[in-house]
């Protein structure tokens, strides 16, 4: 019942949950180093894809300088809606567009960003290959990716709790997606398929993940990603049910109060 074409539906209660959950618990520390990764350089326009609920957007719009533009899209209305409901420090432009076909022309940002999207892409050449064209000669496109699951302690956690729920068929979204493209090797294959000719710049980058409780960690990934559409679809009920198991699994490795486990990303940096 695992289903890949549900990993992008963001939509219903997610979007809510997962900028009140799961933004500040694994997104906002990676949103300020990204920032502050293009708050050095030379720029005019900056283009944002796969935005989400816009941890990102507001970074950028705090750290760089008024006169940047910032074009912020997801593939998700939802998400957006919620991001402009957020706002940001300063005036941006949010707008719906799919990262391998952007209705931008050929060399039109400085930079281009995306936070933990590059996953999600069916194709991810041609989603680098609409990057790179879109990016002014001497431009730059940074993105990250999450590492194994094994080193996302509460992700990993959670994942081997619900197999215990759902034995014969379990959900294996967190594994398929958010932490299913790790490979330094193939990303880098893909964006010389992408069109990319230099070398890209990759660092593993480990952080700390931290709730106020497991309930809320557990609440974050069970209700407030798409792993929900893969557990209610196994029956709508045993959601409540999935997000105890997982708490109670969290807590057992975690403590019972405030929860603090390792997160790691890849940073990959590339230059036109």
């Amino acid at each position: 019942m695992n289903n890949p074409a549900t990993d992008k539906a963001f939509a219903g209660p997610i979007p809510q949950l997962y900028q009140t959950y799961l933004v500040p618990m694994i997104f906002q520390p990676y949103a300020t180093d990204l920032a502050q990764r293009l708050a050095s350089r030379a720029l005019s326009r900056v283009l944002e894809v796969a935005a989400g609920t816009g941890v990102v957007t507001r970074a950028l719009a705090s750290v760089l300088p008024a006169q940047v533009a910032i074009v912020a899209t997801d593939l998700n209305q939802a998400m957006l809606d919620q991001a402009a409901d957020v706002g940001t420090a300063r005036p941006v432009e949010w707008r719906q567009a799919d990262a391998m076909q952007l209705p931008f022309a050929d060399g039109t940002f400085d930079a281009v960003v995306c936070q933990f999207g590059a996953m999600f892409f069916p194709d991810k050449a041609k989603a680098f290959s609409e990057a790179r064209r879109v990016l002014k000669p001497g431009g730059v496109f940074i993105f990250s990716v999450w590492d194994w699951i094994e080193v996302n302690e509460f992700a990993d956690t959670v994942t081997s709790s619900l197999a215990s729920l759902f034995p014969d068929d379990p959900p294996r979204f967190m594994v398929r997606t958010p932490h299913g493209y790790f490979d330094t090797a193939l990303i880098e294959r893909d964006l010389a398929d992408g069109g990319f000719t230099k070398p890209a710049h990759m660092v593993t980058l480990a952080q700390r993940s931290r709730a106020a409780s497991p309930q809320v960690a557990a609440m974050a990934y069970c209700e407030g990603t798409p792993l929900r559409n893969e557990i209610e679809a196994r029956g709508a009920a045993l959601l409540g049910k999935a997000t105890e198991v997982a708490a109670q699994a969290l807590a057992k490795r975690f403590g019972q109060e405030a929860v603090d486990g390792k997160i790691q990303a890849i940073i990959v940096t590339i230059d036109t």
